[in-house]
């Protein structure tokens, strides 16, 4: 039998406003087939939940500059797991009870931030997932994050 893939989260991050960066939080609720309390991008679709692996959140510096967790409107940042390269369909286990399935790998339409300064583009339209929530529950940082089913 392989290796489970796991690794744990960095921040859990919260935004009120679409296009505005989110917010780490000390805790937060996912709600089964709805997302992140309180998230501006929760709702009944496919992307209640953005995550990014630190791996990729450091190749903003690439570009020059250097992105705090939630700036790049992602809601969990993941340490371990290089999660672009998972297939549709994965699930991922967060923390005791949360259970999510990756539904989308980048974007379509790609955007561009203004990080200190300097106007870049987000490495979430190659490297961004997202995921539906398939079982709620509370989530830290800290938490484990493993993959359950590829």
């Amino acid at each position: 039998m392989g290796r489970k893939l796991k690794g744990k989260i960095l921040a859990v991050c919260c935004g009120k406003v679409k296009k505005e960066k989110k917010i780490p939080m000390k805790e937060g609720l996912i709600i089964k087939d709805w997302g992140l309390e309180g998230d501006a991008h929760a709702g009944k679709y496919h992307k209640q939940i953005s995550l990014l692996a630190l791996d990729s959140m450091n190749k903003m510096q690439d570009q020059g500059v250097t992105v705090n967790f939630g700036e790049l409107y992602e809601n969990l940042d993941v340490e371990g797991i290089i999660l672009y390269k998972l297939p549709i369909g994965t699930k991922l286990k967060v923390g005791e009870n949360v259970l999510l399935e990756i539904t989308q790998i980048g974007k379509k339409d790609s955007y561009f931030l203004e990080i200190n300064g300097k106007t870049v583009s987000s490495i979430m339209t190659k490297e961004g997932v997202f995921a539906r929530v398939l079982e709620g529950g509370k989530v830290k940082a800290g938490d484990e994050i493993e993959v359950v089913s590829e």
